[in-house]
């Protein structure tokens, strides 16, 4: 499938897939869309405190890099493990301009090394922050009682049916520890049921630039 590199809203770039017409980040606005659905309705709920965070689609690594990058500002140490199944290549990910579009330019080594990183095998990116890269199906992942918070961050429903249904976020669910809490960007009502269904207390909050809503699951036993 045809990859090609756009501009977003917020001046931000992110991945296109063009057979799908489906972005890896909001066309609205890639770096907002990001801190508004992982940051302000995910990592702020955990501050001063030492977390381990799943992200389900490590993509870009968009956010990786701003979650290292504000778990400095909250008092965090982060163990962060992203699962990816078709890792973005050093020809896309080499001209993403996130730090700069951050305005924050010296960010540049923590993107680079958030790529680098080996696959398999946990890697220090900063002094409070470890990363542990998995390429691996989103069906076949089974951690059990490991993380504080996931951010889930798969291709939408319309393209890829199958990463959001019972079954996924039974075992999400089951990944997360009592008072685990899961964001995502997405809002339909089949992703809220399937959540309820599993065990999970969701919340519908404001979404994003260009989405109305986003959904908030979090798991109380």
């Amino acid at each position: 499938m045809k990859r090609t590199i756009i501009t977003t809203a917020d001046g931000s770039k992110t991945i296109q897939l063009e057979g799908w017409n489906e972005q890896y980040h909001s066309k609205h606005g890639a770096i907002q869309e990001a801190y508004h659905v992982f940051i302000k309705n995910g990592l702020t709920l955990f501050k001063d405190q030492e977390i381990a965070v799943l992200e389900m689609g490590f993509g870009t690594g968009l956010n990786a890099l701003i979650t290292c990058i504000e778990s400095k500002e909250l008092g965090q140490k982060i163990e962060y493990t992203g699962v990816e199944s078709f890792p973005v290549v050093r020809e896309e990910w080499s001209v993403l301009n996130y730090p700069s579009a951050l305005d924050q330019p010296h960010t540049n080594n923590i993107f680079q090394k958030l790529h680098d990183a080996p696959w398999g095998t946990p890697e220090s990116i900063a002094d409070n922050f470890t990363l542990t890269k998995l390429q691996e199906d989103f069906k076949t992942v089974d951690f059990s009682n490991l993380f504080n918070l996931i951010y889930y961050d798969a291709f939408g429903a319309r393209v890829q049916p199958d990463l959001w249904t019972e079954a996924i976020f039974k075992s999400m669910f089951k990944a997360l520890k009592t008072n685990g809490v899961l964001v995502t960007y997405s809002a339909k009502g089949s992703v809220r049921r399937a959540m309820q269904a599993v065990g999970f207390t969701v919340e519908r909050l404001p979404g994003p630039p260009g989405k109305r809503e986003m959904l908030r699951a979090s798991k109380s036993i």
